[in-house]
C-alpha cells in the first residue's frame, strides 16, 4: 500500500538554507515524510511559515543573508500564528555561546554541520511529535 490516506494530513516544515547541496539534501530526505517548503533566507521562510496555516516546525539555518536563523526566531516567537511552532537551528557556529544563544533564541534543537542527516530526522521527528 503506498501513499497516505486522504484524511491524513502530512505535517509541513519551512526548511530556511541558503547552501543549495545542503538545503537539497534536507529536502530529499525530509520530503518522505513531510511537506517541505524551502527558503533560502529568513525573510522567505518567515513569508513561507505565514502564508499557510503554521507549519509544524522551522528548521533554520542560523548564518544566512538579510534576515538570520535568530532573527527568525525572534520574528516567530512574537507572531501568534508561530509562537509556539518549534523550531531546530542548523549551524556551522557550534562554541558553547552559540548554543545558548540558540535555545535562548527558542530553538528546541541546536544541530552543528556537518551533521549526520539520521541526527537530523531523529530530532524533527521529536519536535514534530511524530
Amino acid at each position: 500500500m503506498s501513499g497516505a490516506p486522504s484524511n491524513n494530513v502530512r505535517r509541513r516544515i519551512v526548511i530556511a538554507e541558503d547552501d543549495q547541496s545542503i538545503a537539497e539534501m534536507l529536502v530529499k530526505m525530509l520530503s518522505k515524510d513531510y511537506d517541505v517548503s524551502l527558503a533560502r533566507n529568513g525573510h522567505e521562510a518567515l513569508a513561507q511559515a505565514l502564508a499557510q496555516p503554521p507549519p509544524a516546525l522551522l528548521l533554520l539555518d542560523v548564518m544566512m543573508p538579510g534576515l538570520d536563523g535568530h532573527g527568525v526566531a525572534h520574528e516567530a516567537r512574537k507572531s501568534p500564528q508561530l509562537k509556539n511552532v518549534p523550531i531546530i537551528f542548523l549551524t556551522a557556529k557550534g562554541g558553547a555561546g552559540d548554543v545558548i544563544k540558540g535555545i535562548q533564541s527558542g530553538a528546541r534543537h541546536y544541530i552543528t554541520k556537518p551533521f549526520k542527516i539520521d541526527d537530523v530526522l531523529s530530532k524533527v521527528k521529536k519536535a514534530v511529535g511524530g
